[in-house]
């Protein structure tokens, strides 16, 4: 197996593994055995061992001597405090957007807001997901703060399946890019209130929409479901 296939594979367990953590079929202190992993999804160890670094990397898992991989309590309190401290860090990045970009970034980040119109228009919530990390990393990258960009990316990794999760809802996706109109509006206006204000209550609108899909989760989760191992 090639480099760039074993990556592929990896992703494609992690993302398997990251939906059925955030979904609570995989209920916290469940066993991550790589060996029931390579049966499960034909594969080798390397990519399973591959996979199971990406959820320990976004704090979905973590690594505990003598027990292995298990999966980590996500509690309420823990995802709403992800999403607080997003919210400040998108909204930092947006006020510093709105003063720093160049006229070739606002134009690029506005065209970019219209594509994710005509996604959101076509019902495509898996192309909407892509095209709206770019979104947001447009406003990272307009900040002109490596440092700020890199604990903004840290961030987005570890609530990315969570994000992923509540975009599956059309209703939910379309709100978002209602929600984006007001991030790009404020951008280009050069208001840095106004944007940080627009993104932490876009950031504020995601995060109640998880925090529902999570309680439901925790109420329907199947208390059978314990390990993989």
């Amino acid at each position: 197996m090639t480099t760039a296939s074993r990556m592929v594979h990896s992703a494609a367990i992690a993302a398997a593994l990251e939906k059925e953590i955030v979904t609570g079929r995989l209920n916290a202190g469940a066993r991550l055995d790589e060996a029931s992993l390579t049966r499960r999804f034909g594969v080798s160890r390397t990519p399973v061992r591959e996979a199971l670094h990406i959820l320990v990397s976004r704090s979905l898992a973590e690594r505990i001597p003598f027990r292995g991989v298990i999966v980590v309590d996500i509690t309420p309190e823990r995802v709403e405090q992800m999403f607080e401290a997003m919210g400040e860090i998108e909204a930092l990045c947006g006020r510093l957007a709105s003063e720093r970009m160049k006229i070739s970034e606002r134009a690029l980040l506005e065209e970019h807001h219209t594509r994710l119109g005509t996604i959101a228009a076509k019902k495509d919530p898996e192309g909407y997901e892509v095209a709206n990390a770019e979104f947001h990393q447009l406003i990272y990258d307009g900040a002109h703060n490596a440092d700020l960009s890199e604990v903004s990316n840290s961030l987005r990794l570890k609530l990315a399946p969570f994000r992923k999760s509540q975009l599956q809802s059309i209703e939910r996706m379309h709100r978002s890019n209602e929600e984006h109109s007001a991030i790009v509006a404020a951008i280009l206006d050069r208001d840095p209130e106004g944007t940080a204000r627009a993104l932490r209550r876009h950031l504020l609108s995601a995060a109640r929409e998880v925090l529902r899909e999570l309680n439901d989760a925790t109420e329907t989760a199947d208390p059978g479901q314990g390990t993989y191992g």
